[in-house]
């Protein structure tokens, strides 16, 4: 099985196809049908075939699972139904070019007694050495279905080069939290195969960090992200976006902030009372207090800041999100001072 080299010409950038690739990795693993189906298409539009197509859901229900393996192949089939796909340069170049020349399945599948054995020779190439460790030895089933499942009857098959297998694998796993154990496995094993740093980081913005809100997750947060925060622009250095919880008892507000968006240093006033909590709902960023180091925040995180202390709280590289509660007080306002540097 011969696995791709990537040219110095895209060694930092993915192409049209790899693209839409990541995006149908992400929108298998996270469920999303509407998503899938424009992903589908940009793919075909980019040269996909259908074959590679069905190969990418095939392989990501290893990793995804089933029944979102099962919905995506459902929907890559009404996809695939759309005449344009088979009408822009005329019926039989359009299914040569849809269907990969042909149905063939895609290389050998369930490899029987052989099956272990290549799976453990294509995991060893994979990683660029050999995979042992104590969760194995604890666990021998899921070594063994690794070794002869995944590596043997699916990445022994021939419709998509390892390089392409990893990258939508990179796609799927950035897709989901639970799995960061995973993707930075992923991501080296990724790099032997010919996906330069610059491009791994791409994906995995491309997933996590879309320059569009609306093009989060659905369950990325439990409250909207707003409208954008217009008032208050010209204190915080990229977009966000305001939510208003409630203004009653306790002033709650939503605050999401783009990737690498941060407020000025700014400080609560108040005669009595005052200062503000934040609890971090989505993303992770940063929160720092004049004079201390900063502070990296997660979801579930909680920051108390009394009245008076001089602070900025922002984005990391990724979408973030905090509820903003104001602690009551008397004669409150708010002073905004100089902007953060880098």
């Amino acid at each position: 099985m011969a696995t791709a080299i990537v040219s110095a010409a895209n060694a930092a950038e993915l192409t049209a196809k790899e693209l839409a690739l990541v995006d149908m990795g992400a929108a298998i693993a996270r469920g999303e049908q509407d998503k899938l189906v424009e992903a589908f298409k940009a793919g075909f539009a980019a040269g996909l075939t259908l074959n590679e197509a069905k190969e990418v859901v095939g392989q990501l229900y290893a990793y995804c699972g089933f029944p979102r393996a099962l919905n995506a192949a459902a929907t890559l089939m009404e996809v695939a139904k759309d005449d344009c796909l088979t009408q822009r340069r005329g019926e039989a170049e359009g299914a040569e070019r849809i269907h990969g020349g042909s149905n063939r399945p895609g290389g050998p599948f369930l490899l029987g007694d052989k099956a272990l054995e290549i799976g453990s020779a294509n995991q060893t190439k994979l990683c660029g050495r050999e995979v042992k460790g104590p969760l194995f030895d604890f666990h021998p089933q899921l070594d063994e279905y690794l070794k002869a499942h995944l590596f043997g009857d699916i990445f022994q098959r021939d419709m998509l080069d390892w390089r392409t297998r990893e990258l939508v694998t990179i796609a799927a796993l950035a897709a989901r939290p639970e799995t960061e154990p995973q993707l930075k496995a992923h991501i080296q094993v990724g790099k032997v195969n010919g996906i330069t740093d610059e491009q791994a980081t791409a994906i995995v913005r491309r997933v996590q960090c879309p320059n569009d809100p609306s093009q989060l997750p659905r369950d990325w947060s439990p409250i909207p992200v707003g409208e954008p925060n217009t008032a208050y622009a010209k204190y915080f250095t990229r977009r966000s976006y305001l939510h208003r919880l409630t203004l009653d008892q306790v002033p709650a507000f939503g605050v999401t902030f783009a990737p690498n968006c941060r407020n000025n240093w700014h400080i609560h006033h108040a005669k009595t009372g005052g200062g503000q909590i934040l609890i971090v709902t989505a993303g992770e960023g940063w929160y720092q207090e004049w004079g201390k180091e900063p502070r990296r925040i997660k979801k579930g995180d909680t920051v108390n800041i009394p009245a008076g202390v001089k602070h900025w709280h922002g984005a990391a590289d990724c979408w973030f999100q905090h509820i903003a509660l104001e602690v009551p007080g008397t004669e409150q306002s708010t002073e905004w001072c100089e902007p953060v540097t880098d």
